[in-house]
């Protein structure tokens, strides 16, 4: 089996395509509108920037929560 690695180019929408159970972490972060086609089509990058969230830190816990789900 291939584990997904997300990065900070991921796209959001690609995220929650993985696994859906992450969206919590989104919400963490303020982010609460994940079903807007625009924020779905932001990268991680992208939308801690708009947050004000450190990416490094973001991707460190979806990469560990995947992990986690296998």
């Amino acid at each position: 089996m291939v584990t997904k690695v997300i990065t900070k180019e991921t796209v959001i929408g690609d995220v929650l395509d993985i696994d859906d159970s992450l969206a919590p972490i989104f919400f963490e972060i303020g982010m609460h509108c994940l079903g807007c086609p625009s924020a779905r089509g932001e990268t991680i990058e992208q939308a801690c920037d708009v947050h004000g969230v450190d990416a490094d830190a973001l991707v460190e816990k979806i990469n560990s929560c995947l992990a986690e789900n296998k």
